[in-house]
């Protein structure tokens, strides 16, 4: 790596890639060990509201889609990598002070790529967080999804916090 190239990731978003990296490690980890420990749709109680239970989603982010018949296994997974690659376009622009965008967006992409594997290699998404109240139960989720949702959170708490001026 030349030094331009090293002054280029330091002064840009490409400088939280390392979140994205540390998510789709442990998302793919805890997948694996899921998916060698655990029993498909055997609930393991782990503390009160919260089971591990092993279970393969076909579909999108709440099983949408799910039961479509195949063809959204190759949609999802097309555009998890066209938004991947437009998020590693958007921390490449990225000035060194938009801190929290960019780590908001490292944790989508970590995320989205961590999906991106499991459609590809299996067919669906290895979930298997369970957090439920008496009988009724959040769907199950990945580390990957955590990491989504909290980007996604954090993307809304810097718009809110640096809104983008308007053209008169």
């Amino acid at each position: 790596m030349n030094a331009s190239t090293h002054d280029t990731q330091n002064t840009t978003g490409l400088r939280w890639l390392w979140i994205s990296f540390i998510v789709l490690l442990l998302d793919q980890a805890t997948k694996w060990w899921a998916s060698s420990a655990l029993e498909l749709y055997q609930p393991v109680p782990v503390l009160p509201y919260l089971n591990f239970t092993l279970l393969h989603n076909p579909g999108a982010a709440f099983s949408f889609l799910a039961d479509a018949g195949g063809w959204q296994r190759w949609f999802f997974t097309g555009l998890a990598v066209v938004i991947s690659a437009v998020i590693v376009m958007w921390l490449a622009r990225l000035s060194p002070q938009q801190r929290m965008l960019g780590i908001a967006l490292a944790l989508v992409l970590g995320g989205a790529v961590g999906n991106v594997i499991d459609r590809f290699i299996y067919g669906y998404v290895i979930d298997f967080i369970d957090v439920y109240y008496q009988t009724w139960h959040w769907p199950a989720f990945n580390i990957a999804d955590s990491a989504i949702t909290i980007g996604a959170v954090l993307l809304l708490i810097d718009v809110v916090r640096h809104p983008q001026p308007t053209e008169s």
